[in-house]
């Protein structure tokens, strides 16, 4: 049973720093080089949300939940859609806080395959 090698994870680390929040980077890197060689491809193939995009979709179509719907939430995306963004104040309160929820997703989509 082989372990994944320092440059291997880091190199992964390096290219999607920008989809997780900076203090889950170490414990994603830890998690990693102790997992087995086996798991490497299902990482690899897990599909991130870029945090750019999540932030753009809702300062432009953000009142239809539409970034909301491109994380994965659906509930929270048609509450939206139905309130028009909750009357604006939703819209708002997520061009602030979208970014963390796409890294925050993200780092949920990661986790089972690092325990």
């Amino acid at each position: 049973m082989a372990t994944i090698t320092e440059s291997k994870v880091d190199m992964y680390l390096t290219a999607n720093a920008k989809n997780f929040e900076s203090f889950q980077i170490n414990q994603i890197r830890e998690r990693m080089l102790s997992m087995d060689e086996s798991k490497w491809a299902m990482i690899q193939s897990i599909p991130l949300k870029e945090p750019q995009t999540a932030l753009l979709l809702s300062i432009f179509l953000g009142s239809y939940g539409v970034d909301r719907f491109y994380l994965g939430h659906t509930g929270v995306g048609v509450g939206k859609l139905l309130t028009c963004g909750g009357l604006g104040i939703w819209t708002i309160i997520d061009w602030f806080s979208i970014q963390s929820a796409a890294r925050t997703s993200n780092f949920e989509k990661i986790q089972p395959y690092l325990y």
